[in-house]
Order: structure tokens, then sequence, then C-alpha cells
């Protein structure tokens, strides 16, 4: 049996010999890292100086938000308009139903525009994967979702020592709590490594883990849809693009919640940076 010809150019999602179908005598061509692996638009990958399919669209999404919200708010009207309806209602589900909730509202408004930004571009990065042509989450390369992680880390870090103090940063770091006794150390030992060293990567893998698996189900079946439309297969194709369909729709929720996790941990580590130690 021949081998899975897979396309030797991996700036297209999927990247499959397309004369390839079942019972031709070659492999399912199955995704995998190369699926994910794309070559420079402009530049030289060895040089680390290029720029690639999932740096355009992450540039092109943040556009299309930008875009929108200035194309909503530049005039803003008494009563408003349907573009400005929209906008205006995916801002206040955030300031409200994130923000105000999590953090309080005297605390948190500040915090709104920052918690509405990451919302936003994180849900635009996830729905490029169901966009046709893009056809990619920006956010499966853990790049992106480490460096919007990184940066709430900062914040975080940054909030609890300027409300704090070194000290009391220390204590909440650790979950200092003298009534543990003989086991303070270990408790503090442990909650200082999960808080400075697990939370900021769980909140990194968490969304950069769905899209990646979203993804790779996605190509699975439209690749096997393809790959089976030939003779008797073709009843099978037909289920796998029924699975298509579904996963889709899956995807398009997943996106959603994960955009809305994101902004909720964010939100959580800003209200645990402001409260009181005890």
């Amino acid at each position: 049996m021949k081998e899975p010809a897979v396309s030797a150019d991996p700036t297209q999602t999927l990247a499959f010999d397309t004369s390839c179908h079942l019972f031709d005598g070659c492999g399912f061509p199955a995704p995998g890292l190369h699926s994910f692996l794309f070559k420079p638009l402009w530049g030289d990958a060895d040089s680390n100086l290029y720029f690639n399919k999932t740096m355009l669209l992450a540039l092109l999404g943040s556009i299309i938000i930008v875009g929108f919200f200035w194309a909503a708010f530049a005039k803003p009207k008494v009563v408003p308009g349907k573009l400005q309806m929209v906008a205006e209602s995916g801002y206040d589900f955030i300031r409200r139903g994130v923000v105000y909730e999590t953090i309080g509202k005297k605390e948190g408004e500040k915090y709104v525009p920052l918690v509405v930004s990451l919302f936003f571009f994180v849900w635009m990065m996830n729905l490029w994967s169901v966009i046709p042509v893009a056809q990619f989450p920006v956010t499966s390369i853990i790049s992106y979702p480490a460096i919007l992680a990184g940066i709430v880390y900062i914040l975080w870090v940054g909030l609890t020592f300027k409300r704090h103090g070194f000290v009391g940063a220390f204590k909440n770091f650790t979950g200092y709590d003298k009534s543990l006794g003989a086991v303070l150390p270990l408790s503090m030992t442990i909650e200082l490594f999960s808080n400075l060293l697990v939370r900021p990567f769980t909140h990194a893998v968490r969304l950069f883990a769905n899209m990646f698996a979203g993804h790779t189900l996605l190509l699975l079946f439209t690749i096997a849809s393809w790959y089976m439309l030939n003779g008797i297969g073709i009843a099978y194709s037909a289920v796998s693009f029924v699975m298509v369909i579904v996963m889709t729709a899956f995807e398009l929720f997943i996106q959603a919640v994960q955009a809305y996790v994101f902004v909720l941990l964010t939100c959580s580590f800003i209200q645990g940076a402001l409260a009181e130690h005890h």
C-alpha cells in the first residue's frame, strides 16, 4: 500500500493529496503536526524573521475587532442602531456578567476595557477555525495563548504587590495560615508552586488544548469525507460529512465558551490580587 499522500506545502490547512481516495492503494492522510505548520508568506523561517498565515489571521482579526467597535461607537446615538446595539450588548455582557460578578462594580470598572478586549480577541482568534479559506484557529498555536496568559500573569502579580506590599503578597501567593501548624511549610510550598507556576501554565494550555483538539477533529472528519468518497465508501463519506457539520456547530459553542472561561479566570486572578488576605 502506498504511503499517505501529504502535500509538501503546509500553507494549506487541508494539506493532503486530493486525488487520494479509499481503494486507490494510498493510505489515509491523517492530520498531524504538519497541519499546524505553515510556510512563511514573507521572510525566512530559519532566520526567525518571517510572517506566516497565523500571524496574518491574528492581524486581520485585530483589525476586524477594532473596526467593528470603531464603527459601532464612533458616533454613538441615544437610540442605538443595529451595529451599536450589538456592540453594546457584547460589551455589557462582559462588563456585568463577568467583571462585575467576579471583581465587583467599584473595583472592576477600570478593568472592563482589558477584559472586553481579551474576550473578543480570543473569540475572534478561535472563530477563524470555521471561517472559509482561513479554517485555522490562531489559538491552537501555543505562543498566542501563552502571550495572553503572560499579560494576565504580569498584571495579577503586579496588582498583588501593589495592593499588599511584599509581605502581604507573599502571604497571598503562599496561602499563609498559621492555624495549619506543622503542615504550614508544606502547604505554603505547594500553594506558591501552584500560584506562580501552575496557574499561568493552565490558563494558557486550557485554551490552546481545546482549540488544538477541536481543529484536529474537524480536519479528521473533513479529510475522511473526501478520502472515502469513492465506490462503496460513499456511504461512510456521508456519515463523516454529517460529523463535520455536527463538529462545526459544537466547535462554534466551544470557541465562545473558551473565550468566556479565559476572561472569567482573568477576573478571578484580578479579584484574588485585590482581595484582603485573611
